[in-house]
């Protein structure tokens, strides 16, 4: 399937309502950032699109990003520091599996969705929402 395919099947309006729907549990931000280009390495690519987004400057570094690159059918999901100590590896890696069987069936929203309510809750069990915690990141799909 090509890029732009993959691209138009990704509804973005659900995607907003899902991370503004796990966002209103917690004090964690939730990003999703779909690449044109081809990468290589995901990770590396997640890596310098959180740094890009500002996602290191949340208050209790707990942003997590949803990065996927169509071109090469790869994505990554990676959290800051914060969030990252408090679930570990083995998070992320059972977050990708569950995602990439949507992926696979090119089921990408329903993927991307998947990943947001996950994230949501592990956001949520270890950064409740607080009385004036505030939205500090966009909630609109960034893209290059």
């Amino acid at each position: 399937m090509k890029v732009t395919k993959i691209i138009q099947q990704v509804h973005e309006d659900e995607i907003i309502a899902a991370i503004r729907l796990a966002e209103a549990m917690t004090s964690g931000e939730l990003r999703v950032f779909i690449s044109q280009g081809r990468a290589a390495d995901p990770l590396a690519a997640a890596w310098e699109q959180f740094h890009r987004l500002g996602m290191t400057r949340t208050r209790e570094r707990n942003a997590v990003l949803i990065y996927l690159a169509p071109a090469t059918r790869k994505f990554a999901v990676i959290g800051d520091r914060a969030i990252h100590a408090r679930c570990g590896d083995g998070f992320w890696q059972e977050l990708a599996l569950s995602m990439a069987g949507h992926f696979q069936r090119s089921e990408f929203t329903e993927g991307i969705l998947q990943g947001i309510r996950r994230a949501g809750e592990l956001l949520a069990r270890h950064f409740p929402r607080r009385p004036g915690d505030a939205n500090e990141l966009p909630d609109h799909v960034a893209r290059d």
